[in-house]
């Protein structure tokens, strides 16, 4: 399918790697323009180079640093000439105890999951809408439908974001100017991170990696983790042309992990 975005332009934050290097492969093959960002400024170059290398026709701006800081959004703002399309992401939380947290651990999971996405989103709908076309992708995660106890942290400030969202995607001027925001949450993924996530599970229960890896992969419908690709692939049709009367939707991607009806 075509999906009508050859030639755009796409902010696509934290994608060095994982589920948002997926976004902006996926982004690339389509003929979009990229301005990436992540804090390994190593492995950032080597993923604009890859994305280069995927469709020679489009262009690859690359800002290392922290996205939490109002310098690097400037700095990412400015490598993007028009923003058409941005994809919000960044690394969440530590898991723990919610008596352990103070309040700087509530801040800093707030600014990095809730306040950063929305001062890029405040930064360039409206320049969608005035152009007629926009789309905002924020990736979340399954627990804002099913939290898990001990990502409190990640539970508070991403529904935060689901919240504020729901509000501001139905505002006509945005919805009536073909600009959707819609949020993806991914369920487990075979990513780095969750790769760190097992080696703790299996040196804390003294098995093996590989058997608390298959243990976890059974446990889901699909039998299975999810690829970055796949998860690009559903990220470049919310982006697409096709896809302009979804918005203010979240969408799970979980392999049918979650068990609610709704």
């Amino acid at each position: 399918m075509e999906l009508g975005i050859n030639g755009r332009w796409a902010i696509v934050c934290a994608a060095s790697q994982g589920l948002g290097f997926g976004c902006a492969a996926a982004l690339a093959r389509e003929g979009v323009n990229l301005a990436i960002n992540s804090r390994d400024s190593h492995k950032l170059e080597a993923a604009a180079e890859q994305l280069r290398q995927l469709n020679a026709g489009i262009e690859v701006h690359s800002v290392a640093g922290d996205i939490g800081t109002s310098e690097v959004r400037a700095a990412l703002l400015d490598a993007c000439p028009q923003v058409d399309i941005l994809v919000n992401n960044n690394g969440g939380p530590p898991p723990g105890d919610f008596r352990d947290w103070q309040r700087d651990d509530w801040v800093g999971a707030v600014d990095a999951n809730m306040i950063t996405p929305i001062e890029l989103i405040k930064a360039t709908v409206d320049g969608m809408a005035e152009r007629g076309f926009g789309r905002v992708v924020n990736i979340t995660s399954s627990t804002v439908k099913a939290p898990i106890d001990i990502l409190g942290l990640s539970n508070g400030a991403r529904c935060g974001l689901t919240g504020f969202v729901a509000g501001l995607a139905r505002q006509p001027q945005l919805a009536g100017s073909n600009v959707t925001i819609n949020n993806l949450l991914p369920g487990a993924f075979d990513t780095q991170r969750l790769a760190g996530t097992l080696d703790k599970i299996a040196a804390a229960s003294g098995e093996s990696r590989e058997a608390v890896r298959a243990q976890r992969a059974q446990a889901i419908p699909a039998q299975r983790f999810g690829t970055a690709e796949e998860f690009g692939s559903y990220c470049a049709f919310l982006c697409s042309a096709q896809a302009s009367y979804i918005t203010g939707q979240n969408l799970l991607i979980d392999g049918g992990n979650y068990p609610g009806t709704f």
